[in-house]
C-alpha cells in the first residue's frame, strides 16, 4: 500500500507542474484561473458526487459501512475544528481563517479518491463518499464562515444553496430511492466527473505559480499549520478509530480522507470570496509535496495499530 499511495501522489504532483509551467510562459492567465476554479467548484465536483452514488448498486452491508464511515467523518472534522481554533488563533493575524481552513480541510476529493481507488477498489472510493459528504456539509457553512470571517443567515444560505450541498443531498436520496439516471445523461456526467483530479491538481499550479517558492519554503508558520494538518490531526484520528472499532476498509477510507493534504477547495474558496489566495495555495502546495511522505507514514502507522 506504501508504494502505490506514493506513485499516485507522485503522479498528481506532476500535472501540478505541468500547471505551474503553463502559468509562467502565460498559457494561461489570472482570470483563466479564477474561471477554472469556478467550473470545477460549481460543475465538475458536483458531477463527481452524483456520478459515484448512481455507479454503485444498493447493498445493505455497503449501507452500514456507508452509515459507520459518515459518522466516524463527523468526528474527524469536528476534532479539526476543534484542534483548528486552540492552535490557530485570530490574534494579530488577518489569515487566519485561510489557516484554519487549511489546516482541516482535506483534499479528499481530488487526492482521496484516486489514492483510496488504487488501494481499496470501488467500495473504498463509495466509503470515501460519505467523507466526501461531510466535507461539503461542513465546508460550504463553517468553511464559508472562516472565509468570510463572520457568522451570518447569508452565508448560511450560499452554503446549504450551492451546488456542491444540493448535489450531495440529491445524490444520497437517489442512492436510497435506488432511483437510476438515464444512460446517456449519465454517461455525461462521468464525461465531466473525470475532468475532476487533473483539474484540481491544475487550479493548484495556476496558483502556486503567482506565489514566492523561495519565501515560501522559508515561512515557519506553514510548517505548523502543516504539522496540524498531516500529522497531529491523522494521528489523533487513528487513536479515535482503534476505540471506534470500525471494519478495516472503512477506518482505511476514513484515515486516508483525514492524511490529505490541504483541501485545493481552500485555494478556490480564497479566490471566490477575495480572500489571500496566494497564501492559501501555498499552505496546499507545501502540504501536497510533504503528504508524498506523510500519507504513506501514516498509513504505515495504521496498518500497525489498526
Amino acid at each position: 500500500m506504501f508504494i502505490l499511495i506514493f506513485e499516485q501522489l507522485l503522479k498528481m504532483f506532476f500535472i501540478m507542474l505541468l500547471a505551474f509551467v503553463c502559468y509562467k510562459i502565460k498559457l494561461v492567465s489570472q482570470e483563466g484561473n479564477r474561471s477554472v476554479s469556478n467550473l470545477l467548484l460549481l460543475v465538475v465536483n458536483p458531477c463527481l458526487i452524483l456520478t459515484v452514488y448512481q455507479e454503485t448498486g444498493y447493498d445493505p452491508d455497503l449501507v452500514r459501512g456507508l452509515l459507520l464511515a459518515f459518522a466516524a467523518a463527523a468526528v474527524s472534522h469536528i476534532i479539526g475544528i476543534f484542534i483548528s481554533t486552540v492552535l490557530i488563533r485570530p490574534e494579530g493575524r488577518t489569515d487566519y481563517g485561510i489557516e484554519r481552513y487549511n489546516a482541516m480541510y482535506s483534499n479528499c476529493g481530488f487526492i482521496g479518491i484516486p489514492l483510496i481507488n488504487s488501494v481499496l477498489g470501488s467500495s473504498g472510493v463509495f466509503y470515501l463518499t460519505a467523507y466526501m459528504v461531510a466535507f461539503n456539509l461542513f465546508s460550504w457553512t463553517h468553511g464559508v464562515i472562516l472565509m468570510e470571517k463572520k457568522c451570518s443567515l447569508r452565508n448560511l444560505k450560499e452554503g446549504v444553496l450551492s451546488p456542491m450541498f444540493l448535489s450531495t443531498v440529491a445524490a444520497v436520496l437517489l442512492f436510497f430511492i435506488r432511483f437510476r439516471i438515464p444512460g446517456v445523461l449519465l454517461d455525461s456526467l462521468n464525461y465531466i466527473a473525470d475532468m475532476n483530479t487533473p483539474l484540481a491538481m491544475m487550479v493548484a499550479g495556476f496558483s502556486v505559480a503567482q506565489a514566492d517558492l523561495g519565501k515560501m519554503f522559508r515561512n515557519l508558520r506553514i510548517y505548523y499549520i502543516s504539522f496540524i494538518k498531516l500529522i497531529l490531526l491523522p494521528v489523533i484520528m487513528t487513536a479515535l478509530l482503534m476505540i471506534m472499532r470500525l471494519p478495516s476498509d472503512v477506518a482505511s477510507t476514513v484515515l486516508i480522507g483525514t492524511a490529505c493534504p490541504a483541501a485545493a477547495t481552500g485555494t478556490m474558496m480564497a479566490i471566490r470570496y477575495k480572500q489571500n489566495y496566494t497564501y492559501s495555495s501555498e499552505i496546499f502546495a507545501l502540504t501536497t509535496v510533504l503528504s508524498l511522505v506523510t500519507i504513506p507514514a501514516v498509513v504505515f502507522l495504521a496498518e500497525i495499530v489498526l
